[in-house]
This record gives structure tokens, sequence and C-alpha cells, in this order.
């Protein structure tokens, strides 16, 4: 008798356990196979080696917009790694992916990233003091966690921070699994691209000191310059990735340390902790969403198991992140893990997340800044009772009470 192919994403026990499969798949099948909200069914890969070989692989393309790739959403167009590249906009993968990276890493050094942490540590102690004097219980999410990335990518861009509900509104619909209609999702996508167009004008009109600003500016010999529609890419993916991952990522964070409090607890009495908490919190993230796709473009095998050409895989970053043949012991949660950092949480290879060291300072500061002004942080809920996104491909929660 045929088993029955699940339905991915895999239901969890509660908001901060991962789903069984993880373990289960990672022990007996380096390809399972899965259902997608779409109906299509992929083969789905947990183990490190695995998740880090494929994402490595040039030979795998990233771009589902093609004839016999698999859909992710129940949307016509099959969510957002299957909607096609607006106008000239070819920077999904290959040369022009390659030439736009080289174009916009330069804006994300790590020394300019850290450059921006005061200015950071300001805007996390504005709004924690904020949140303080409305008094508790309070909704983490609205209070910091969404506004502080909004406010960071904001400012990177020189785009108004009070725009912020929108954002977030664009955001969430494009992310769509089962949530949004494909109208919803047109509308938000249209909406998005003549914001950033826009923004892009009047950047290139007036130049601030800004991120967008140098962007329109810059030109190499070698990589030309960014067009009006590389552009607006870039500015509705910087946009989207950097709060709505962000956002997500300081929620869960702070779920996981407080829902066994000894971990806050370890952190308070030693603040010099905070680097390595961020980085077991990225490594332990039990909500990490669908994954990453591939479309693999010749026959190939993983880990000995044949994969034709033609076919969809989907790597699962935190399955793969709490693979034991990794990380010994990989569901305790241990700040002073030597190799923590070693996590795909960001993926791996020619499409690892550009803004990583960004993310990684404003986590820091977050953290920080709770252990300085809320010692006595807890959870107002019980994890069972904590409630998740649904519907979204970016895992996540739908608000995070807090009480101190």
């Amino acid at each position: 008798m045929t088993e029955a192919i699940p339905d991915y994403p895999f239901e969890q026990p509660n908001a901060l356990e991962p789903p069984r499969e993880w373990a289960e798949t990672r022990a007996t099948c380096p390809v399972a196979h899965v259902r997608m909200p779409s109906g299509d069914v992929v083969g789905l890969l947990t183990g490190y080696e695995e998740v880090r070989g494929l994402l490595t692989d040039p030979r795998f393309s990233r771009n589902l917009d093609r004839k016999g790739a698999a859909r992710m959403a129940t949307t016509e167009d099959g969510g957002t790694f299957s909607r096609p590249s607006q106008g000239d906009a070819d920077i999904k993968e290959g040369p022009g992916h390659r030439r736009w990276r080289r174009l916009l890493s330069r804006a994300f050094t790590v020394k300019k990233m850290e450059a921006w942490r005061p200015r950071i540590q300001e805007m996390a102690d504005e709004l924690v003091d904020a949140m303080v004097a409305k008094g508790s219980p309070a909704d983490l999410r609205a209070a910091v966690a969404l506004p502080l990335p909004v406010r960071v990518i904001c400012a990177l861009l020189g785009a108004p921070s009070e725009d912020q509900d929108t954002f977030a509104r664009w955001s969430e619909t494009l992310l769509t699994l089962t949530r949004y209609t494909q109208a919803e999702v047109d509308d938000a996508q249209a909406e998005f691209r003549a914001y950033a167009s826009d923004l892009v004008e009047r950047k290139r009109a007036r130049p601030g000191d800004d991120l967008l600003s140098e962007l329109t500016q810059i030109t190499d010999s070698e990589d030309g310059r960014l067009s009006h529609d590389e552009l607006i890419a870039t500015v509705v993916g910087l946009l989207l990735a950097g709060h709505e991952t962000t956002s997500n990522m300081i929620l869960k964070m702070t779920a996981m340390l407080l829902s066994e409090r000894e971990r806050y607890e370890t952190l308070l009495a030693d603040p010099g902790l905070v680097p390595g908490v961020v980085e077991e919190a990225l490594r332990l993230d039990p909500l990490g969403g669908v994954g990453i796709p591939r479309f693999i473009t010749e026959d190939t095998e993983v880990s000995g198991v044949p994969v034709g050409a033609g076919s969809t895989l989907f790597v699962n970053l935190h399955a793969a992140n709490r693979d034991e043949r990794k990380f010994p012991d990989p569901d305790r949660f241990d700040p002073r893990r030597e190799n923590s950092a070693q996590h795909v949480a960001f993926g791996a290879g020619p499409h690892f997340c550009v803004g990583q060291t960004l993310a990684r300072v404003e986590l820091q500061v977050c953290l920080a800044t709770f252990v300085r002004h809320l010692p006595e942080l807890r959870l107002r809920d019980a994890p069972e009772d904590l409630r998740m996104r649904e519907g979204i491909s970016a895992g996540g929660f739908e608000d995070l009470w807090v009480t101190w």
C-alpha cells in the first residue's frame, strides 16, 4: 500500500516545538515527498549536508517561474518564488543576480552595518522606553519587534518609517501561502512597486545620505549601474525582507528565552552571551516557514537518492539546523556552542542573505536592550497558547504578549 503524501508545512505541537517530521525525515529519508498548499508534490531536504550542498550548487535554479516547476501557494501565480520578474529586473539568478549582488553587497559590509549599531540602539531604547511607560502587559510585536526593523530599513533606504503598517500589509500579502487571493496579491504588488518607483525617482532627483541614494548614483566599470526596474526590485526586496524576517525573529528569540526562563536568567547574569544567544536562537528557530526551493535542471542525486531533471526540491533550513550530525545534542539551547554560527538560517551559496550582518546587529541590540531595561520580562501566555501566523510562507507569531 502506498503511503499518503503528507501536507507541508507540517503541523507543530505548539509554536515553540518543531514538527516531529523534521527529525523523522532527517533520520530516514534524505528526500521526502510532501504536498505544498498548492497541491503540487515536491521533494523536501532536512539534513544539514544535503541542504547546504543543494544551496551551493550553481546548477540548480531558485526561479520557479518556469515550465514544470512546482507551485507553492494557492494563488494562481504559485507564490513568491514563482512570480515573474518585472521589467528588466533580471536579478533572480545567473549573471544578472551576480552583477546585482556585487553592486549591492558593497553597501552591506560588516563595517558599514556595525556603524549603524549606535543608531539602532537609540531606536531600540526609544521603543522599549515607550513600551515600559505604557505599562505591562504589552504586545511585543506591535511595541518593538515590528517598528524597530521597519525604522532601521527605512532609515537605511531613506523611506518614511510612518509607512510601517503599509509595508507590513504589502509584505504579508506577497508572502501568502493560503491567506490571500490572487487579486489581493496583484494589488499589493502594484502598490508596492508604485511606492518604490516614486521613492527611487525622488532619491535620484535629490540624493541624500542613505543607501537608496547611493544605489541610484553608483556606477561601476564592470557592472554598470542598476536600472530603474532593478532599483524597484531592490527596494521592494529590502523593505520586505528587511523587516519581515527580522521582526519575526525578534519574537521567536524572545519566546524561546522566556519559555524556559533559566535561559534568560543565564543571559541576565552574563550579558556578554548576547551574540551566542542570537546565533542559537537563529539555529533553533522552530517556526522557519516553508524554506527555499530549487528547480533541478539536470539529473542528479541527493545522498544516493536519484532526483530527476524537472523536479522541484525545497530545503528546510531550520530542520537542517537541528541535524545531530552537525550539531551534537541539537535540541539543547547552548549559547556557548562553538559552531552555532555555522547554521544555515541565512541560507548558503550564491543567494546567502545579503543583509545577514544587519539582521544580526538588530537582534543583538534588541536583546541587549531587553536585558538592560527588562530583567523581569516574562511571557504572559503558555507556549501552547501562543498564536502562530497561518497561511504565510514566513513563520512567526500573530502577537507576543509579555509582562514585567
